[in-house]
């Protein structure tokens, strides 16, 4: 399996090694990028990175590969997934796909044209055991229908401090945080509900990373955390005082078309963090956290635990366990075509999921997303 990368950034740099280890014969011929963040990292675990080139037309017309993986800012991907498709290559893309929901439906017309199977992505969370073994437990019967779900995303300080200072801070470029970091986390409870989300509310904003929280001293170990994890294209240093528009906390509500209820809540700066969801259904309740690594599965009518699991974190892995199996899965999908468990389409539909969300936030009103699902089906060209 040959690739060509457009945006070796951090976690391009990091798949290329994880993609090394778990997929026979994978081979970066080439990349994209003025400054490749990524290149050092894979230097350091023993991974070629192939050639420069200038332009991702460049790398397409003379580099033979299989796969264009993109790993630029969110807000250049639909043109870089566009050129790629034009040029036949089987394209892999970060997630988020897309940032806004213009950009949404022009991928959804392209995807009408070359086809789904040409489009893979990131959404690397539908591949962690604890989701699969989620999926089998709801398949067995075990929960009954669903009812509610209960979930969140939270981050530790740097982690939220990073977004703060990273190109991530502002909305132009990322979509948004909840789009950016949470995509992930929308698109696993869209499946287990099984369909499309219908009313949407949301609250937050920014109350954590603002001037009057900063230390006090500003000293070297007082701000020693927020500088944790270094910050890529377009850095700052600024923290509290950081020009970014994104928010450090939120809350969502959502209805879906079966009238069963998600509550979602993130924030950006939790010392003791977490993952986790509760999922409650007509004859049992599941719960588990993807950081604290158990799944638990509970008889509503007997108190009898069904299932009690842990998990062992992987050396290799940044997303418990579920890194190699995506690499495998795709270097599977490419070679044999074999089918994988999220498509692009799963992927623009928590999407525009995350970006209604916001849009609740700032105009404070309960969405309806039909009009939007309407939309989005034309542009696929399915029928509505």
């Amino acid at each position: 399996m040959k690739v060509g990368i457009i945006g070796l950034g951090f976690r391009l740099g990091y798949l290329a090694h994880v993609f090394t280890e778990m997929v026979p014969g994978f081979e970066i011929v080439g990349y994209v990028d003025d400054a490749p963040a990524g290149a050092t990292y894979a230097a350091e675990h023993g991974v070629s990175i192939g050639t420069s080139y200038p332009t991702l037309e460049d790398l397409l017309e003379k580099a033979e590969f299989d796969v264009l993986m993109v790993g630029s800012p969110n807000h250049m991907h639909l043109g870089h997934i566009r050129t790629g498709l034009e040029h036949g290559k089987k394209v892999f893309t970060e997630k988020p796909v897309v940032t806004t929901i213009e950009e949404t439906m022009a991928l959804a017309e392209l995807i009408g044209q070359y086809g789904s199977d040409n489009v893979m992505v990131g959404l690397v969370l539908r591949y962690a055991p604890l989701y699969k073994d989620l999926r089998k437990a709801q398949a067995e019967g075990l929960l009954g229908g669903v009812v509610s779900i209960e979930a969140s995303e939270t981050i530790p300080p740097y982690h939220g401090a990073f977004f703060m200072r990273d190109w991530r801070r502002y909305e132009r470029y990322s979509g948004s945080f909840m789009l950016e970091k949470c995509c992930h986390d929308l698109d696993l409870y869209n499946g287990v509900m099984g369909c499309r989300p219908k009313y949407v509310s949301s609250f937050g904003g920014r109350k954590i990373f603002v001037p009057e929280n900063a230390p006090q001293s500003q000293g070297i170990n007082d701000m020693e955390v927020y500088y944790r994890k270094p910050s890529g294209w377009m850095g700052s240093d600024k923290v509290f005082d950081s020009d970014g528009d994104i928010i450090d906390y939120q809350t969502a509500n959502v209805e879906y078309e079966n009238g069963s209820a998600l509550l979602f809540h993130t924030n950006l700066s939790v010392p003791h963090d977490f993952r986790r969801f509760a999922i409650i259904g007509s004859k049992g309740m599941a719960e588990g956290d993807f950081i604290r690594n158990y799944f638990q599965v509970t008889d509503s009518r007997t108190s009898n635990r069904l299932i009690d699991t842990t998990y062992q974190l992987s050396e290799l892995s940044q997303h418990y366990g579920a890194d190699e199996q995506m690499a495998t899965d795709i270097g599977n999908h490419v070679k044999k075509g074999e089918q994988l468990p999220v498509s692009v389409v799963d992927a623009l539909e928590a999407g525009l999921l995350a970006l209604t969300m916001d849009e609740a936030r700032r105009t404070r009103s309960v969405v309806d997303m039909t009009p939007i699902w309407q939309r989005f089906d034309a542009a696929l060209g399915r029928k509505v």
